[in-house]
């Protein structure tokens, strides 16, 4: 019996397949601009198209013992089929089609984190990684994040912080001071009510005893302070204290006589005058005798 490779390579067998193939539609080549279609149908199939390509190349770029030439090489073509495929979804939007840029995958990092897509140009969808390409020399610094660097606080950014809570201003609002001064206050205002009144008692009293001509009480006329009297009492007691710190400011640095010792100094300097006055008059005399004595004429 003969093998089925001999039977493929029969005359009939071949005229068969000849046959076949001429009945088979020319294979249609995508067309190189997107804006060339108009049909959506046509559109949509060269999209699953480009799709399918997408999907058997990134699958083959998982392999990293492909090399970096390889891997690199793999990752331009799958870019600009990307970018291809762009163009044939806006043209399908163009041509009252399901917008398919709103659900486009996001480029993720070795981790698995989304990141920005590299996009310098600001055109197109930007430049993508996928599989071993991420780990090549020089793209995987551009998924490591650089350390965040703590800024310094300047004076502003101190200032721009601080509002009417940080004075004070607005304690009263949470309501725990009220609460606790309003007792306070009460307490404060009671005292004082009541020292007002026992002074309106004294000072009643002590009208009404200048009035009878009667002596007041030694217990009621002591409290009684009248405002001249308090602000003598205050001076003097300004001045006592204003005495008590200069002598507590003044420091001696050299031995200070007492007082037996200053009148001991008067009485030495007014006995030099008394003998300097004595002597000055000897002289004069004695001048004048001599004077005689020789018949000297002024």
């Amino acid at each position: 019996m003969a093998r089925n490779e001999e039977k493929a390579q029969s005359m009939l067998n071949r005229f068969i397949t000849m046959k076949e193939e001429e009945k088979k539609k020319p294979k249609e080549r995508r067309p190189y601009l997107a804006s060339e279609c108009r049909d959506l149908a046509e559109a949509d199939k060269w999209r699953q198209q480009i799709m399918r390509e997408i999907g058997r190349k990134v699958a083959e770029i998982q392999n990293e013992g492909l090399g970096e030439h390889r891997l690199r090489d793999l990752n331009d073509e799958i870019n600009k089929l990307i970018r291809e495929k762009a163009h044939w979804e806006k043209r399908i939007v163009e041509l009252g089609g399901p917008n398919y840029t709103r659900h486009s995958a996001k480029m993720t990092d070795l981790d698995g984190n989304i990141v920005d897509v590299p996009n310098p140009g600001g055109r197109g969808p930007g430049y993508r990684y996928f599989g071993a390409a991420k780990k090549l020399p020089g793209v995987r610094e551009l998924f490591e994040k650089p350390p965040e660097l703590r800024k310094r606080r300047t004076r502003y950014d101190i200032y721009k912080r601080i509002d009417a809570s940080y004075y004070g201003y607005r304690d009263d609002e949470d309501g725990i001071l009220e609460k606790l001064e309003g007792p306070a206050e009460e307490k404060m205002r009671a005292a004082a009510m009541a020292d007002w009144m026992e002074m309106e008692e004294i000072k009643k009293e002590a009208r009404r005893a200048v009035k009878s001509g009667e002596v007041a009480e030694v217990g009621l006329t002591s409290k009684i302070l009248f405002e001249e009297e308090e602000d003598v009492v205050e001076e003097e007691r300004k001045e006592e204290r204003e005495k008590e710190e200069k002598e507590k400011e003044f420091v001696a640095h050299v031995p200070l006589p007492d007082e037996k010792e200053i009148e001991r100094m008067v009485l030495e300097k007014k006995k030099q005058e008394l003998l300097s006055k004595y002597t000055s008059e000897n002289l004069l005399e004695e001048q004048t005798e001599a004077k005689s004595m020789l018949n000297i004429q002024r």
